[in-house]
């Protein structure tokens, strides 16, 4: 049995179509009664829905009765300000509580879902592996700073006697609900957002990050953390390939330093006026203009059988999916 938190968020509804297509018997934590669209309702019909949340221990601990392995994948990504105390109650606090129960209850295995962001981010292209030290600096966001102290109650439960491993996931790419996380970088685009930058990052298909996380819960692994990413891109290059699959014009802005400080200012001011979530924040800003070159030696020397999905098709078919899901008014654009 393998308890998954963040079952409907877009990494946790992935693991959860990866662990019942192998066969395991799977336990979700949800919020709410809405279920992910984008995954099969076969498959979701498997699996034993319990309402609950990270940070209500008493409903936790119920959870975690009778299981054997714990997936915890539960956070908020999220470079609103308005939501920053959220963010760091759910993604430290509520880490605490999972590493805390998994000790009393005897779990064999935790795999914890964290972020290259809990890694810090570099500006001046760095080449990044599991080695490197967190350094304090402006390129690094609330998110990753949550992130970060996330890992660190991962860690102690580790000198507690917990086996645990680590992941570390850079940018996850794939089709979800593009109102949250990761997907909404598809949302700009679709909507034609019309700026870009040079700097680069890591990405990698979001089936990669269920299937790894599957293959280390069931390995002897433990006390280890693996940077999972496959290709290392320029943002203007992800933006045109996405824009490609969507038959949108490219960006046509470079937000430089300078261009970007008035870009996130001009979106602050258009989201308040519509209400809405900007598309740029002063955060993201900063992390579009960072160049960072992710490793993923470890990773693939670790499962020697295991092979990325390329990324240019992965997106195309992406964007094919949005566009579906846009006209089935499974999504609002």
């Amino acid at each position: 049995m393998v308890l998954v938190t963040g079952g409907t968020g877009f990494i946790g509804a992935y693991i959860i179509k990866e662990l019942v297509e192998k066969g395991y018997s799977v336990r979700a934590i949800r919020r709410s009664n809405k279920l992910p669209f984008f995954i099969s309702p076969d498959l979701l019909n498997k699996v034993e829905w319990v309402n609950s949340d990270v940070l209500d221990v008493i409903s936790l601990n119920e959870a975690m009765q009778g299981v054997d392995a714990v997936i915890h994948s539960a956070a908020l990504v999220s470079f609103d300000k308005k939501e920053r105390k959220q963010m760091y109650n759910t993604n430290v606090d509520g880490t605490a509580n999972v590493v805390n129960l998994a000790l009393e209850n005897g779990i064999k295995k935790l795999v914890h879902i964290s972020s290259i962001s809990a890694l810090g981010r570099t500006f001046a292209g760095e080449h990044v592996n599991e080695e490197k030290k967190w350094m304090d600096s402006k390129l690094n966001s609330h998110y990753g700073i949550s992130k970060n102290k996330a890992e660190m109650e991962v860690w102690r439960g580790m000198g507690e006697g917990l086996d645990a491993v680590i992941i570390n996931p850079s940018t996850v790419l794939g089709f979800g609900n593009w109102h949250d996380s990761s997907c909404a970088i598809f949302k700009n685009m679709y909507k034609g957002f019309p700026w870009y930058t040079n700097g680069i990052n890591g990405f990698v298909a979001v089936e990669d990050v269920a299937k790894i996380a599957v293959l280390l819960m069931k390995s002897n692994i433990t006390e280890e953390r693996f940077i999972i990413s496959y290709e290392n891109w320029e943002f203007k290059k992800l933006f045109d390939a996405i824009a490609d699959g969507f038959g949108q014009k490219h960006p046509k802005w470079q937000a430089t330093p300078f261009m970007s400080s008035i870009a996130w200012r001009m979106e602050k001011i258009k989201s308040a006026l519509k209400s809405a979530k900007p598309l740029l924040t002063k955060e993201t800003a900063r992390i579009a203009l960072s160049k960072t070159y992710w490793q993923n030696d470890k990773i693939l020397k670790a499962l020697p059988g295991f092979s990325f999905i390329p990324l240019e098709p992965y997106i195309t078919k992406a964007c094919k999916n949005y566009a579906e899901a846009v006209n089935n008014m499974q999504l609002k654009p």
